[in-house]
């Protein structure tokens, strides 16, 4: 599972899932399905900030693996055990 976030909107809205993510997962975490214009694929966001998503994800049984920054996104790869 990876979250990302773009680092000017470290309060949300938080990218948590594509057109493939576990769809009890998504509506665990409130996300909403949308697809961007000029985008050829579809993405979950929520609008909370990443730590809220973070937190959700940990009571679930998830842990963060490693966690990277891509342009202006930061990307939390996490682990399931």
């Amino acid at each position: 599972l990876t979250c990302s976030a773009a680092l000017l909107q470290e309060v949300g809205p938080t990218m948590v899932g594509d057109e493939h993510s576990d769809p009890n997962l998504m509506q665990f975490l409130g996300a909403m399905k949308r697809n961007m214009l000029g985008n050829h694929f579809w993405e979950y966001y929520v609008n909370d900030p990443p730590r809220v998503v973070l937190n959700k994800l940990e009571s679930c049984g998830y842990r963060v693996v490693s966690m990277t920054g891509v342009g202006q996104t930061l990307v939390w790869c996490l682990h399931k055990e």
